[in-house]
């Protein structure tokens, strides 16, 4: 009698905040009920549970499911489906979203170019507020991100006890790339979304960021000042994380460098706000629409190509005085971009940045890198950890414009088609969804 009373009493209490601290409160009086291995099997059971089903979550006092933007299969519409209420492991958090960016690796999958489980909820740029910590999480997380905290995540969710993340280098996160890229699921190998009713399993592209609630792995959350908006910080977790990651980490890029940034998107126009903070003399644009180019010098560039009127390298060596960039860095990754960066970088460096078809190849003349000393180099994103505060303070201080770089906000419901004008190349900058 006495087992059954304490057992009720701890899984109401779990059912609730579902903290350390509650387990904490209730351990004295288990410990005199029955033991432990009474109370192993009965947690094993219910671990168990969790696995197979999400149903029967609530917040607390909030609602019992969400909706999501689902992708289902390649080239069909996104769908918006009931989700059960996420529940967020140890060391996770439930955020209930605010806004969450609009981005062509998004677009790569929805496309079929890039592959990915499914079905899956995209989007991995988001801004929200702290609902609710996973239980048995370390009480610094729950002190640092407090319940109403409003937060920023980042498309790189670091798990921040593997190989390269003990090193700093969360870019490089083992458990993201094992985990969530090549399988869709968070470090214990699931994922924390189930369609309501059916309980079907959903996979999770980084966070699963187009739905309105969504759970992330508290290393790649930053607290985020109430002096920012919303809608317009979302851009931080993915747009100018990646950009400040290409120019900080892969170019490093000094004052008085020469850099040339091709295509200039979302991520392309954070590069050339990026380049300015950080000192570069001559920021050329390059791209083959004249309204972003126009755009581009509003960001930082001095001077700005359109690969289609004319050619780029030879106006690039012309604006550098024949010696070419310090720093070639694109967005676009065709072959012919390819070549083009390589011969544009003079000296030093031409770096990769994001994702492009998958199996795509390029070409480069060795001889022309050995001459040259050139550095080819992979830039996938920043450190959440080191980089994310260091994004909020350039936003807080006007540095990186934040409101300038947003181009559209849309309702939750107009998703689909914001990733149809995108493919379209029809957003200049960045798209951002608003959801709640």
């Amino acid at each position: 009698m006495a087992f059954r009373r304490s057992s009720l009493l701890l899984r109401r209490a779990i059912g609730g905040s579902r903290t350390a601290a509650v387990y904490s409160s209730y351990s004295s009086l288990l410990r005199d009920s029955f033991n432990y291995s009474d109370c192993r099997r009965w947690f094993s059971s219910s671990e168990s549970e969790s696995k197979v089903t999400a149903a029967g979550y609530h917040v607390s006092n909030g609602p019992s499911y969400m909706r999501g933007a689902v992708f289902w299969e390649p080239k069909k519409p996104l769908t918006f489906e009931d989700f059960e209420m996420p529940r967020p492991k140890a060391n996770e958090v439930l955020i209930k979203t605010k806004a969450c960016g609009v981005c062509h690796s998004d677009l790569h999958v929805i496309k079929g170019e890039l592959p990915f489980a499914s079905p899956c909820v995209v989007g991995h740029e988001i801004t929200g507020e702290v609902v609710e910590h996973g239980p048995l999480t370390d009480s610094k997380i729950i002190e640092r991100f407090q319940v109403g905290s409003q937060v920023v995540g980042a498309f790189i969710m670091p798990c921040g006890s593997c190989f390269f993340c003990s090193k700093g280098q969360d870019d490089l996160c083992e458990s993201f790339f094992a985990y969530n890229r090549a399988k869709g699921t968070l470090y214990d190998g699931e994922t924390r979304l189930f369609l309501r009713g059916s309980g079907k399993p959903v996979y999770m592209y980084s966070m699963g960021g187009l739905a309105e609630f969504c759970v992330v792995p508290a290393h790649g959350l930053t607290v985020l000042p109430n002096s920012l908006p919303y809608t317009e910080s979302a851009i931080l977790g993915c747009a100018v994380f990646t950009a400040y990651g290409a120019m900080a980490h892969a170019a490093q890029v000094h004052p008085g460098d020469a850099i040339a940034v091709i295509g200039i998107g979302g991520v392309g126009s954070s590069c050339l706000q990026i380049a300015r903070a950080f000192g570069a003399s001559e920021i050329i644009a390059v791209d083959v629409q004249d309204e972003k180019l126009q755009k581009a010098k509003t960001f930082g560039a001095t001077h700005a190509i359109n690969a289609r009127k004319e050619d780029a390298v030879a106006k690039i060596k012309e604006i550098t005085g024949g010696r070419g960039v310090d720093v070639a860095g694109s967005l676009r990754k065709t072959t012919n971009i390819f070549t083009m960066r390589t011969k544009c970088a003079g000296w030093r460096k031409a770096v990769m940045i994001g994702l492009t078809l998958s199996g795509a190849k390029g070409e480069v003349d060795i001889n022309h890198l050995v001459r040259r000393q050139i550095k080819v180099i992979g830039s996938y994103g920043g450190r959440a950890r080191q980089d994310l505060p260091k994004l909020i303070k350039l936003a807080e201080r006007g540095i990186f414009n934040l409101e300038a770089a947003v181009s559209r906000k849309c309702k939750f419901e107009e998703a689909g088609q914001a990733y149809k004008d995108l493919d379209e190349g029809s957003i200049v900058g960045r798209a951002v969804v608003e959801i709640m």
